[in-house]
């Protein structure tokens, strides 16, 4: 999916004078805001930060996620992938933006070359039905704040698969098996860094192993998986 390129940037006092007019809104409470996400539900957002967003560096996957899986940030990540909130998008891949900005030199230490940034896919059939990739969403903002190369088709997602909740461990992986392939970016290119994969909800991590091992099927490193959420125990929870 083409992502728009952005324009030139307005003076502020331009900025703040269409702010006046241009209200729109909030896609979490829909009470008018002229900076589309109101204070109070950025503030409620904020709440479901992780104070430990960098986990599983020995990990076969190291896991960089923003925030917990719970609250506003739930209710949130609902709208962007069942309504269509985009406003949210924009928000989330500068969160995710910025976490990486604080967190990647402990995952991506002493490389001279930065990651090659590729959302997770969805199948052709679920892109047509929905109408966009959440995900590509996210990376195509992640990648407007960090300057990171994005390959919106790095990957892609060759095999139906069946929605991941309330399947076991073995069934997830099943699922899996054959369901992504080297997509067109990097099918007669190899990329010359590694990849970081980019996805909106990170649960038992089934998905992105699977991606991940795609990519290094054909000898393309992978770094981690970031992520606005992370599903935990509610444990973990109480620890971060």
């Amino acid at each position: 999916m083409a992502m728009p390129k952005p324009g030139p940037a307005l003076t502020v006092p331009l900025t703040q004078l269409l702010n006046v007019f241009l209200t729109s809104p909030c896609p979490l409470c829909d009470r008018t805001s002229p900076g589309g996400i109101c204070p109070s539900c950025r503030k409620r957002l904020e709440q479901d930060r992780l104070s430990a967003p960098l986990q599983g560096l020995q990990s076969p996957l190291p896991v960089l996620a923003w925030g917990a899986y719970q609250g506003s940030l739930r209710q949130a990540l609902g709208l962007l992938k069942y309504q269509h909130k985009p406003a949210l998008a924009q928000l989330f891949g500068s969160y995710l933006g910025q976490c990486w900005q604080h967190q990647h030199p402990r995952l991506h230490p002493s490389q001279k070359k930065q990651p090659i940034v590729v959302p997770i896919p969805l199948h052709a059939d679920k892109l047509s039905q929905r109408g966009f990739n959440q995900a590509e969403l996210l990376a195509y903002w992640f990648c407007r704040l960090t300057n990171l190369p994005l390959a919106s088709q790095g990957l892609v997602r060759v095999r139906a698969t069946q929605a991941q909740h309330g399947l076991g461990a073995q069934a997830r992986q099943h699922n899996l098996d054959g369901a992504f392939a080297l997509g067109p970016a990097f099918h007669h290119h190899r990329p010359s860094g590694p990849v970081l994969l980019i996805d909106d909800i990170y649960t038992t991590g089934a998905t992105a192993l699977s991606a991940a091992q795609t990519l290094r099927h054909y000898g393309i490193s992978v770094v981690g998986i970031s992520t606005i959420a992370r599903a935990m125990p509610s444990a973990a929870l109480e620890q971060s």
